[in-house]
């Protein structure tokens, strides 16, 4: 049979900021090993012995699609990504998901996975996949139940019920219920009685099964999508949907709109409804949703003080502390239990109780109009990179990076001109119609007002720094006339 690998790139990960940011989340970050999140993803799925893997398919905002793209171009890995013009939860972006595994008459069986968890044995978790991966084949929706370790109550729950009959290889129960994230009390409970896991939000099912429940469950969702589906097209990796039905669709999640329907709390046996049997399997994978500091603590390696270090840091008389350094020396004396986060534009101290309540300073920041809130100070774009190194009254520095082949949008500006100095590579420059090219040390003036665009003709990076002097120095002063990013 065929597994289809359907990743969802979606999240924000605000709880993870600094590091993470809305326009670059965490599921593209290497939070753990060298991989980023999303690599990792796809990477845990491979050389699953007896079944057949096509190709990954990412669902994911149009923001993150070429840092995407290239992502899976730098592991070797040919895949699609699969637009959302805007975030409407996990149940719209795993039906056009679907819709695009069967594009081409095929009805695999979806492994369907959030882009930004962590499984750490890689072994036990194809273990569950080959096993999910034959009752998926058969018609049930699976999936898999963390078995909870310690009573958390920042997860979801998953009560399982009887066995399970069409498994023939033992240990599938059918799904009783879900449940929302308990209080301590109530997960105390729930750890005790023994048969409630922790919701992983993993599935499997044939792309087919997903779309017949939908339509029992959820029939506006899929007609939104069939929409939406029928008006998109596909350009190179990238397959789009149509912006205005898709923006009609409603936002939900894969539990609410489908799977809780199936458990038989809500909705009988399997045969009653006519929906596909609901299924869980139990999964001890060394699995996190790293869905806050605190969390990223408890999956990465510790010093014999219980403590986490990264980058530059310096510890002393601490103790499970997590210390991730990007750039600056942190030094932390005396301390116990703290979260501190260093990035080139912002500087995090927490609690490791109250890792949760970063994305209040999330809210607050945007509230603000803060760049902080959604931006790294370094950014990337389709082209390469830029990094604002400086900036003041009426100016600001860039540091300039355009890969091999990278060409900005043919682009003018109302409010500041610029200064463009190479530093290393050759580029070519567009301005006010002319063409000319500039080596190392070299440099050119574009006035206010002036049409004019940048490229790399070579074969190596090109360096530059960008000094832009004007009344406005914002992002949203570019008028492109041309851009081969479709922007």
């Amino acid at each position: 049979m065929q597994i289809q690998p359907v990743v969802l790139s979606g999240g924000s990960g605000t709880r993870l900021w600094p590091l993470s940011r809305e326009k670059y989340p965490k599921q593209l970050l290497p939070l753990i090993g060298e991989d980023s999140m999303l690599q990792a993803t796809v990477r845990r799925v491979e050389g699953i012995a007896g079944l057949e893997l096509a190709a990954p398919l990412v669902v994911s905002n149009e923001e993150y699609r070429f840092v995407i793209a290239e992502q899976l171009r730098l592991m070797g890995t040919p895949g699609t990504v699969v637009l959302e013009p805007l975030g409407r939860n996990t149940a719209p972006a795993l039906t056009i998901g679907a819709q695009a595994a069967m594009k081409n008459g095929a009805d695999p069986v979806l492994l369907v996975m959030p882009a930004d968890h962590v499984i750490t044995n890689k072994t036990a978790f194809q273990a569950a996949v080959k096993h999910g991966a034959a009752l998926a084949s058969d018609g049930a929706v699976v999936t898999f139940g963390i078995t909870p370790e310690t009573p958390e109550t920042g997860y979801g729950y998953i009560q399982s019920g009887a066995d399970f009959a069409g498994d023939g290889t033992g240990g599938a129960k059918r799904i009783a219920r879900f449940v929302e994230k308990p209080n301590l009390e109530t997960a105390q409970s729930y750890l005790a009685e023994g048969n409630y896991l922790w919701n992983s939000g993993l599935f499997m099912m044939r792309a087919s099964v997903w779309l017949a429940a939908l339509k029992a469950c959820r029939p506006d969702i899929l007609a939104a999508c069939d929409a939406a589906w029928a008006q998109g097209q596909t350009d190179g990796e990238f397959v789009r949907v149509g912006k205005e039905a898709f923006s009609q669709c409603p936002s939900d999640s894969i539990d609410y709109a489908v799977m809780e329907r199936l458990a038989t709390g809500n909705s009988g046996p399997s045969g009653t409804t006519g929906l596909p049997p609901g299924v869980v399997i139990p999964l001890s994978a060394g699995w996190s949703d790293v869905g806050a500091w605190d969390a990223l603590w408890q999956v990465l390696p510790k010093d014999s003080d219980g403590n986490v270090s990264q980058g530059d840091v310096i510890l002393q008389d601490s103790h499970n502390t997590l210390a991730l350094s990007e750039k600056r020396l942190i030094a932390c004396v005396g301390v116990n239990d703290l979260i501190v986060v260093e990035t080139a534009d912002a500087i995090l101290v927490a609690h490791k109780d109250k890792t949760q309540d970063v994305k209040k300073i999330v809210d607050r920041l945007k509230a603000a109009g803060r760049s902080e809130g959604k931006l790294h100070r370094k950014v990337f774009r389709p082209w390469g990179w830029y990094d604002s190194v400086d900036n003041g009254e009426r100016f600001q520095v860039k540091r300039i990076v355009v890969k091999p082949g990278g060409t900005l949008s043919l682009q003018m500006h109302h409010h500041r001109a610029e200064h463009w100095i190479v530093v290393s590579g050759t580029a070519k420059v567009t301005k006010d119609g002319k063409e000319f090219l500039m080596s190392e040390n070299e440099s050119t003036y574009i006035p206010l007002g002036v049409t004019h665009r940048l490229e790399n003709p070579g074969r190596v990076d090109l360096e530059m720094i960008e000094v832009q002097s004007g009344s406005y120095l914002g992002e949203d002063d570019i008028v492109r006339f041309e851009d081969v990013y479709g922007r």
